[in-house]
């Protein structure tokens, strides 16, 4: 019988805003999730990974893959904010990688989507952003990264909206981490949970901020 995973899409900003300290702290936060979730062993049997990075276009630089499996991708930053092009490639993703229910075994869990930008959009993002948020198929969370990034915008894609007045590696470290306490709480959540219930988030970091 098929393990149920719980499947995690990182969608990550690497634009040229990004470059120097920032990306480098995305690289490093990235490390210490996995070092995280790899010292559980409920982690280490459900959760399956997937980085999604956006910059002039988007590219899913790791499909969905299991944690023991995962290999840390080279991140850079360059380049624009295809945030369409990202959330069309995560509903891609999504409707492949996702498995569903059937009369012989349960599906997945829902998806947890990490978004993270420190910047305005590019390129048409409404459409794909209206899809994902109408047909619920994912928990998806997301973090405006600094000054720049627009939190009305956001609130179009999910209802869940962290934010940081800085772009700093203060802020990002901080993310990451509460990233990290989000998918075990999540993953031991599941399992107990009535479908369809909300998602339990941990209480973010000080640097951090829910939008209301």
């Amino acid at each position: 019988m098929l393990v149920r995973r719980l499947p995690v899409y990182l969608l990550l900003d690497c634009s040229s805003s990004m470059t120097g300290q920032p990306i480098e702290q995305v690289r490093q936060g990235l490390r210490a999730l996995l070092d995280d979730l790899i010292t559980e062993p409920m982690a280490i049997e459900t959760v399956h990974l997937s980085v999604i990075t956006f910059n002039s276009t988007a590219q899913q630089i790791i499909p969905l893959t299991e944690l023991i499996q995962f290999k840390e991708p080279k991140i850079e930053a360059n380049g624009a904010t295809a945030l369409g092009a990202a959330l069309t490639l995560l509903k891609d993703a999504l409707n492949r990688e996702i498995r569903k229910n059937s009369e012989e075994q349960k599906g997945d869990w829902k998806p947890l989507v990490f978004l993270m930008t420190d910047g305005m959009p590019t390129d048409a993002w409404e459409t794909a952003a209206d899809e994902l948020k109408k047909q619920k198929i994912a928990n998806l969370i997301a973090f405006a990264a600094g000054p720049g990034a627009d939190i009305q915008n956001l609130k179009r894609i999910t209802d869940i909206v962290l934010k940081s007045d800085e772009l700093s590696p203060g802020a990002l470290k901080a993310f990451f981490q509460w990233m990290s306490q989000s998918i075990l709480r999540t993953g031991k959540s599941v399992q107990v949970m009535a479908q369809g219930s909300p998602i339990d988030l941990p209480p973010p970091p000080p640097l951090i901020q829910i939008v209301p």
